[in-house]
């Protein structure tokens, strides 16, 4: 089932925020994430706020439905328009993520990105993003969400071989993705995702070289690809606990890793955060640099997170909650926390030491900056932009990011 969410003073009923976190928003772009919580099956190493029919059924009645979900998401863009004021930043980037957006009708998804619209003004080359499930959509789709002014698709491939699908209880077949990235491209999309998943239980390497290769053949800009994290609570680790499968172990994702730096590199990829490569600094994903950066974003949905101006917020999880949450004209926020300045510091070495232009020396303390002095010479870090003032990771820093941060926010 989905993780818990964290500990936090609760959200005032009208959503309303300390004066302080629009203060300097100016110079901030604004970004929004717009969760929908639906699924057609539950993947088994899946542990995101997610539900699938029968898990909603009895528990929410009509106010969980997804068929009138579309307009309580919008009724939640117009809380955030009262909270923010006559703030005046239009939005640049827009990401519809889930669950699978995809399961809801084409036209839902166009009127929630016509609310931000609407509410905010959208900027002049904002960038628009859905994710999407190979198998939930066809040509027709696609191009009604191009026509409604998405302009970036995200598809989960995962794996090129059935049976590395079938132990992530993923259900679309192999090749299907690749149709999409076509049918995309048809439809009119600039930008085009491919996200993939390595280290499964029963994975090869010769299986992931197939996914990479498959991958690239489909002809994306962007391509994802994350270590198999295996959750508590998840299908997945009751699977392996009970030895029906295998436990991938670090060394195996290392060198999982190493082989799709070479394959993207070598096919014009460059990698610009620790998991994601692109063809061009156009082509990477902006809103995703919004987290990465500590921008401002709305997150509106079960479950979805929220940052402005040092103030972190969360919703409630469940859609039904949610949804009355926002019926009865208050706010769908289940707590919230204040960032302090040295939170805030902590989180710019911890999310942009992950950027391939890295973090500034003059963020850290006296024993972080010896650290890094320490992972310059062990070629952890790059040695011409260390000179400049960055600490920037080394392929091989890359490989050992988590270590090398814990020793620089010190």
């Amino acid at each position: 089932m989905p993780s818990a969410l964290p500990d936090g003073e609760p959200v005032p009923d009208d959503g309303s925020l300390p004066a302080s976190a629009l203060t300097g928003s100016a110079d901030r772009p604004l970004g929004f994430y717009l969760h929908v919580p639906y699924c057609a099956t539950r993947c088994g190493y899946c542990d995101f706020n997610t539900y699938t029919a029968t898990e909603l059924r009895g528990t929410g009645g009509v106010l969980a439905s997804r068929d009138n979900y579309a307009e309580t998401l919008i009724d939640e863009i117009r809380l955030a328009r009262k909270v923010l004021g006559d703030d005046p930043r239009p939005v640049r980037t827009v990401f519809v993520g889930g669950g699978t957006p995809t399961l809801l009708a084409a036209g839902d998804l166009v009127r929630m990105l016509a609310a931000i619209r609407d509410e905010f003004g959208l900027a002049e080359d904002a960038e628009v993003t859905t994710e999407a499930n190979p198998e939930s959509v066809d040509p027709a789709y696609l191009s009604a969400l191009r026509e409604g002014g998405f302009n970036r698709i995200s598809f989960g491939m995962q794996s090129a071989r059935q049976h590395v699908l079938k132990v992530l209880d993923r259900t679309h077949t192999p090749g299907r993705p690749e149709a999409c990235v076509a049918e995309a491209r048809a439809a009119g999309f600039d930008h085009v995702n491919l996200d993939l998943i390595y280290g499964t239980p029963g994975e090869s390497d010769d299986d992931w070289r197939a996914s990479l290769e498959a991958a690239l053949g489909a002809g994306p800009d962007h391509v994802s690809a994350y270590a198999l994290i295996v959750e508590e609570g998840t299908q997945l680790a009751r699977r392996i606990r009970r030895g029906e499968v295998p436990m991938t172990d670090d060394d195996v994702h290392a060198d999982r890793y190493l082989i799709a730096d070479s394959v993207l590199a070598e096919a014009g990829f460059d990698w610009y955060e620790v998991s994601n490569w692109a063809t061009s600094e156009a082509a990477r994903c902006l809103h995703n640099e919004l987290y990465w950066r500590g921008a401002d974003w709305w997150g509106a949905g079960p479950g979805a997170h929220s940052h402005v101006g040092g103030v972190r917020w969360w919703n409630v999880k469940h859609p039904g909650a949610y949804a009355a949450a926002l019926a009865a004209g208050k706010s769908p926020g289940a707590g919230r926390e204040l960032l302090s300045d040295e939170d805030r510091r902590v989180e710019r070495i911890l999310l942009e030491l992950r950027l391939r232009e890295g973090v500034p020396l003059a963020l850290l303390r006296e024993e972080g900056f010896a650290a890094s002095k320490r992972s310059l010479e062990e070629g952890l870090l790059e040695r011409v932009p260390f000179e400049q003032g960055r600490a920037v990771l080394t392929l091989r820093g890359r490989l050992l990011a988590d270590a090398v941060v814990r020793d620089l926010v010190d």
